[in-house]
């Protein structure tokens, strides 16, 4: 049983609407009485509409990198790997390697003609690895072959002397090592110390999460041509064209104008195509570059596993005082990642996870320490939550564990903790939480999945059922969105009108499944007034929207939407003022130039209606097409580019202090499951999710990322396990030995919502982000795991479960359940 609908807060509209039927709630100005402006089309806004590829994925022409017919003359590459998780290359001997079947050439690091460097930030990591090796799976060399299994089995032949260093695998050994890849960050508010000590409850521990991989079904792919001049064609799997752009361009010491990076679509992302991809573009381009040939690197999954890093692991020392209620007085944590060999982008998910360890709780005296532990593995990176899983998971153990201690519902707990509206509203970094809604959502979850009778009812069933428990947990999500480097909070974008009336829009974002593209087209329609159908998207391209950001931090339609309503109002504001010229007067169009947005009065433009494909100035009316003809004609510019940038946002990275996000996202879920006791196997029996989308620009795409952000979040929590050898190897590197959720691990029962809460800031019709929040309603799943844990024993002792909470783990904390005293 599968349930999708949207809810609304009592205090704005009375009723709730299925997805389909929210197109009711559409802003255009369209007068519904008139018989002229009657359609059977619906207006674009709010609508259901299907994703602008979904045709094209089920009948498998999608487009992707690997599909791009291959030019005349095309090689491939496969990438030489560290055996060793550190060490000094003694001596590096190609000579087989050369002369196998099919080898054109070989790369080096000797061979870049630029900076051996593709690191984001901190420029500490080599695309080629030259004198040391510091993880197992780094590239060394790569083979150039006519085809790619050639090259695959050439790399094989190359002979690498080795002199091993010492090595730190953990991110507990590189803190006690005082081995990081930055300097840690240290938060404090109030006197956290002097609230620690008078509080008359205390909770003291260590505890860890695990990474993630993330996955992708298209796997790492980048191709490159070499141009005129100098010049290099890239198609790349990434989120983030500009970024290839520029590391391409370092490399082979080029300017950014002399490296297009063209990206159509991605078969997924997750964060491990914003930065791990710019290795894979430099190699294609140097090859291209060097060998004056298109060069095609696709990885195979077990060579994209072993070199790409994946979510942060986490390992944090807590300390946490609170009162007989279960209120939090005082709390420390420091918190620190497995960054791995180079900083990448753990810097920044480091101060995410710090901005998030409050979740949605007020923290009235806090110490929070956030560092980045240097490793010997894979340079761990941005995926879906950016570090505030981590952080936020961090809160939700300890309230699990302090309700727990007091004997009391977990929910209880978290209630009595959350944010204030008027007061308690201030986060640790100095944010006011404007927006708070999580009171009024939770008591909605709370009654809409009948929490307390099912509570009363598990309690039923685990005193009846010694080998069978259940468990039921309901959390909460406070989540917040922008990039915390503010500059990166901008987008462009272009639109162009042709004479047939149809609609093309470029922007700065990537389409990596999440619809993007359809959401962008959607509110060209919109501001149009005309039918998605006639709106297409293209692919991203350096050579259009230049000096893109990511499409990364849930921002990819608040930044691009935004930006392409800009460049529509300001073709739609040409057409109002031409309209006004050409309707307005009853002997037809004149050609008297160009009209200008201020060739007419505002009041007069802001008049013009457009809706239903059509044109309406007060009792005339022309069709968008009809329109669009003559003021080609007349000479009116039917493009437009636009921009923005997110207003309010500030950030001190030295005192971590300021607004770093536009807004919060909110949700909550509560997970139902069944452990079996004598195996550890477990089943999730119902989720329900109540998400905060705002007012959704598509409510179907909203709950599709909903949903597979809770699935997601479950998989990284319940199943995918990480695990590396004493020797420093990944060891669970292809799907064989690294478990993802599949089709029967959805729960039977999966209620989800959406919770209509229109912005209260100015975002692209007023909608939220749903990227990366759902993923932390997954939190549930897992509290619900330790609740039937729990309850093995006296339901108060606190099981030493720690995710991914595999069929051991769960053992492992049932025996040491049992064996606490009572």
């Amino acid at each position: 049983m599968k349930t999708v609908s949207s809810s609304q807060p009592a205090s704005t509209s009375p009723a709730s609407t299925s997805p389909d039927d929210s197109r009711q709630d559409s802003p255009l100005p369209v007068d519904t009485e008139s018989p002229s402006l009657r359609s059977s089309a619906p207006p674009s806004d709010g609508a259901s509409v299907p994703h602008e590829s979904a045709h094209l994925h089920v009948s498998g022409e999608a487009t992707y990198v690997d599909d791009l017919r291959e030019f005349a003359g095309t090689v491939h590459v496969a990438l030489g790997l560290s055996e060793r998780d550190h060490a000094r290359i003694e001596a590096i001997d190609l000579t087989e390697v050369l002369a196998s079947p099919g080898v054109i050439g070989v790369l080096q690091a000797s061979d870049i003609p630029g900076a051996n460097d593709c690191g984001p930030i901190v420029h500490d990591d080599p695309i080629l690895a030259e004198s040391e090796v510091q993880y197992v799976g780094q590239p060394i060399f790569a083979v150039i072959a006519e085809r790619y299994d050639q090259a695959r089995r050439a790399a094989r032949k190359a002979r690498i002397d080795y002199a091993d260093l010492p090595a730190i695998l953990t991110a507990r050994e590189a803190r006690d090592a005082g081995s990081f890849v930055i300097p840690p960050m240290r938060l404090t508010r109030g006197d956290p110390a002097a609230g620690l000590a008078a509080a008359p409850n205390r909770l003291r521990g260590e505890w860890t999460v695990g990474g993630q991989e993330h996955f992708y079904l298209e796997g790492q792919v980048s191709y490159a041509l070499p141009r005129e001049d100098g010049c290099i064609q890239l198609w790349c799997s990434t989120q983030h064209p500009t970024e290839m752009q520029h590391v391409v361009a370092h490399a082979l010491k080029l300017r950014a104008n002399q490296v297009v990076v063209e990206m159509r679509r991605m078969g997924g992302g997750f964060g491990g195509k914003e930065s791990q991809s710019a290795l894979f573009a430099c190699v294609t381009s140097i090859a291209a570059w060097k060998f004056r040939r298109p060069v095609k690197l696709r990885l195979d999954r077990d060579d994209d596993m072993m070199i790409t890093g994946k979510r942060h692991d986490f390992h944090y020392d807590y300390d946490v005082g609170f009162d007989d209620d279960g209120r939090i007085l005082a709390s420390r944590i420091a918190m620190t990642s497995r960054a791995g060999f180079s900083a990448d982008l753990s810097g920044p998910v480091a101060t995410r996870a710090l901005c998030h360890f409050d979740n949605a709780y007020y923290l009235p005296d806090v110490d929070i320490v956030s560092q980045c532990g240097r490793t010997n593995t894979q340079s761990n990176t941005a995926f879906r939550g950016f570090g505030g899983p981590q952080g936020a998971i961090a809160i939700e153990y300890l309230i699990d564990d302090i309700a727990r201690t007091l004997g009391k519902d977990p929910l209880d707990v978290r209630k009595l903790n959350f944010y204030g509206t008027s007061e308690r509203n201030l986060t640790p970094y100095g944010q006011v939480v404007e927006d708070n809604v999580i009171h009024e959502l939770v008591a909605e979850l709370e009654t809409s999945s009948d929490y307390r009778a099912r509570r009363m009812g598990l309690a039923d069933f685990n005193a009846t059922s010694p080998v069978l428990k259940k468990g039921l947990a309901l959390t909460p999500v406070k989540f917040g969105i922008s990039f915390n480097m503010v500059h990166f909070n901008q987008a462009g974008a272009l639109v162009h009108i042709y004479t047939d009336g149809s609609i093309l829009v470029n922007h700065g974002g990537t389409e990596m499944g999440q619809g993007l593209n359809t959401k962008v087209a959607q509110v060209v329609a919109n501001t149009l007034g005309v039918d998605i159908r006639h709106v297409r998207a293209t692919a991203a391209d350096t050579s259009k929207v230049a000096n893109t950001s990511a499409t990364a931090a849930s921002t990819g339609a608040d930044l691009n939407g935004k930006a392409a309503e800009d460049a529509a109002l300001r073709i739609r504001a040409r057409l109002a003022a031409f309209a006004l010229q050409s309707l307005g007067s009853a002997g037809g169009t004149t050609d008297k130039g160009s009209p200008d947005r201020d060739s007419a009065p505002g009041d007069a433009i802001e008049a013009v209606e457009f809706a239903n494909e059509k044109i309406r100035v007060g009792p005339r009316e022309i069709s968008f097409t009809e329109l669009v003809r003559q003021a080609y004609e007349a000479r009116v510019q039917l493009w437009s580019d636009g921009f923005y940038a997110t207003p309010k946002l500030h950030w001190d990275r030295n005192t971590l202090t300021g607004r770093p996000f536009f807004y919060f996202a909110y949700g909550a879920a509560v997970s139902e499951v069944l452990v079996d006791t004598l195996t550890g196997e477990w089943r999730l029996l119902r989720a329900d999710l109540l998400h905060d989308a705002g007012n959704p620009i598509n409510p179907a795409i909203d709950i599709g990322q909903i949903e597979g952000g809770f699935i997601q979040g479950m998989g990284w929590l319940t199943m995918e396990e990480l695990w590396w050898n004493a020797q420093g190897k990944l060891m669970t590197h292809a799907p064989s030995t690294y478990k993802i959720p599949a089709v029967h691990d959805c729960p039977p029962v999966f209620n989800t919502r959406l919770y209509r809460n229109a912005n209260r800031e100015d975002t692209i019709m007023r909608s939220k982000a749903v990227g990366e929040p759902p993923l932390l309603l997954a939190f549930s799943t897992f509290f619900a795991i330790r609740d039937a844990v729990a309850s093995v024993g006296d339901g108060r002792t606190a099981p030493p479960l720690c995710p991914p909470a595999t069929p051991e783990a769960i053992l492992d904390a049932i025996e040491a359940v049992r064996a606490h005293p009572a």
